[in-house]
């Protein structure tokens, strides 16, 4: 039988989903990947005439954008994107702990300040590394929850006359 095609009078069930402890799991990670995508909007545009060249702020927004299509894509029950949001906030902890300190250096008299403090941008960056770190921590507690196991169950969950409990299988 096709994964697709159910039996009448049947529906698809996840029981995994209905934890509590996944449901929490969920909102976490579309919870972290929204405040990352809120923290690289605010850093790429408070500190946009300062940063190198255009296409890095670009990319910049780009990145926090893809994060808004996971946070989305998580809050849908996709376990798919759960990986490949680790994999994207290793790398993004990795630029972030690199970028930090060149804010604060950047905090010096005589430096046209951006349009905000460059220590405010540089904590501001100094944070997208824990954040990241608690996202991978949870997305891959996530993964192992199993969202993706489905049963067919009666509609309605209750059995179908002819499918009791005490029924005799052979």
């Amino acid at each position: 039988m096709e994964v697709t095609t159910l039996r009448p009078g049947y529906e698809l069930w996840r029981p995994n989903r209905q934890k509590a402890e996944a449901k929490t799991t969920k909102a976490i990670v579309a919870l972290l990947l929204f405040v990352t995508a809120g923290l690289l909007f605010v850093i790429t545009v408070g500190g946009w005439p300062r940063i190198d060249s255009p296409g890095v702020g670009i990319i910049t927004l780009l990145w926090a954008g893809l994060y808004v299509l996971f946070g989305v894509l998580v809050s849908r029950w996709s376990r798919g994107i759960l990986p490949v949001a680790s994999a994207s906030a290793i790398i993004l902890a990795i630029f972030a702990g690199i970028a930090a300190p060149a804010w604060f250096a950047r905090s010096k008299t005589g430096l046209s300040p951006p349009p905000l403090p460059d220590d405010l941008l540089g904590l501001l960056t100094l944070l997208v590394v824990p954040v990241q770190l608690l996202l991978i921590t949870v997305a891959m507690v996530g993964f192992n929850q199993e969202w993706h196991v489905e049963e067919e169950r009666p509609v309605g969950g209750v059995p179908l006359p002819g499918e009791g409990e005490g029924e005799d299988l052979y």
